[in-house]
């Protein structure tokens, strides 16, 4: 149950670093140059390649939404879902959206 839980957590941590920092590595790029040993090899291998060359510079779109604002709507959408199924299923609704859809009361 624990190795269970860990595994959960560590790739729910993963995608949630992602969410986060995805958008401020596309907009603004991530230096590789900074990076030891290996940073200017690298640099010059992306600026030179024709598909590549955004990842040291970013794409340079003005994007108002970081990670952070991301996560706090898809949170709120998921919350709003189960709070409206929730209510469906309290008054023994049929279904907000029809038979085949999720959101489905007791007789369903």
């Amino acid at each position: 149950m624990n190795g269970i839980l860990t595994r959960l957590t560590t790739v729910g941590a993963i995608y949630l670093a992602f969410v986060a920092f995805a958008p401020q590595v596309l907009l603004s790029g991530f230096r590789v140059g900074r990076l030891p040993f290996i940073g200017d090899s690298l640099d010059a291998f992306l600026t030179s390649t024709p598909g590549l060359s955004w990842i040291p510079t970013g794409l340079g779109y003005q994007f108002f939404f970081g990670g952070t604002s991301l996560l706090i709507l898809v949170g709120v959408a998921m919350d709003t879902v189960a709070q409206i199924e929730a209510q469906l299923v309290m008054r023994n609704y049929e279904g907000f959206l029809g038979a085949g859809s999720r959101l489905r009361g007791r007789r369903g």
